[in-house]
Order: structure tokens, then sequence, then C-alpha cells
């Protein structure tokens, strides 16, 4: 979609909008809502009780946190990529390039070892900024890279 888009200056950060945006909502209506329940619960359920209800609502915006901080950093020693669980760090010269196959969730870094790495912080359902982020890391990988082209 975007042949010839120039690289970006450096550094340079990719982040999901719409996931962000949910993911911090919904982390927020938890805690919000975990700590409503645990003050109005019966009278029945004793401070332990109410306690689990807040720790369990904190939890599962512990969880939305991981999908919210997803993100892929550019900087001038290489590429950070930060998915829900892992954090993956590469130098340019091990990146022989990105892509976005169609229906794919987010784009996969084709690395020199012959493995491949999904960047979870470009989301495919924003197609059009997905499909920029994806070109312009290209770019950035072909200026950056000491990779031979194939």
């Amino acid at each position: 979609m975007f042949p010839s888009v120039p690289a970006p200056p450096l550094p340079v950060v990719w982040r999901p909008k719409r996931a962000r945006v949910v993911a911090y909502t919904l982390a927020a209506i938890m805690v919000g809502g975990a700590l409503i329940l645990a003050v109005v619960l019966p009278e029945q359920f004793h401070l332990p009780d109410r306690i689990g209800v807040f720790v369990f609502g904190c939890a599962v915006a512990f969880i939305l946190h991981l999908l919210g901080r997803l993100r892929v950093v550019a900087d001038d020693d290489g590429v950070t990529v930060v998915n829900a669980v892992r954090v993956h760090r590469y130098e340019w010269a091990e990146i022989l390039g990105v892509s976005l196959p169609d229906a794919e969730p987010w784009p996969r870094l084709d690395l020199a070892d012959g493995s491949v790495v999904g960047a979870m912080g470009i989301q495919g359902s924003e197609k059009a900024r997905a499909a920029r982020a994806v070109a312009e890391l290209n770019a950035l990988i072909k200026i950056k890279s000491e990779a031979p082209d194939h």
C-alpha cells in the first residue's frame, strides 16, 4: 500500500491505538468495579473476601496492561519488540525483513537465523496504520541492516 515510504527519523515507536484504548479502559473499569464491589458486598463477606475481590480485579487489570503495552521501537542500534509476555531486542543486522500477510493479526519479523517473530505492537486490524508501519520498518531495515539483499 505504501511502496515508497521514506524511513522515519529514529527513534520511532509503533503502538496500536484501538487495542491500547480498549485495554486501559477495561483495566480502569475492572479496578473501579472491583473496588466498588468489595465495598458494597453484604456483611456476610469478611475483609479477606473483599480483599480477594479487589486483588482479582487488579490481576485482570494487569493482564489487560500486558496487552496495552504492546509496541515496536526502532532506534539506532536495532529494534525492540514488546509483545504481551516477552520483550525481544534485535540488532539491525539480525533482521532480514518484515511482512504482514493478509488476514494475519500482526506482522512477522524475518530473522537471519531463520526464525520468525510476531510484532504485536503493529496490529493488522488497523489496516492503513499497519501497512504504513510495516513499510516504514522495511525502509529502516533496508537502510540500517548489514544483511545482504536477496
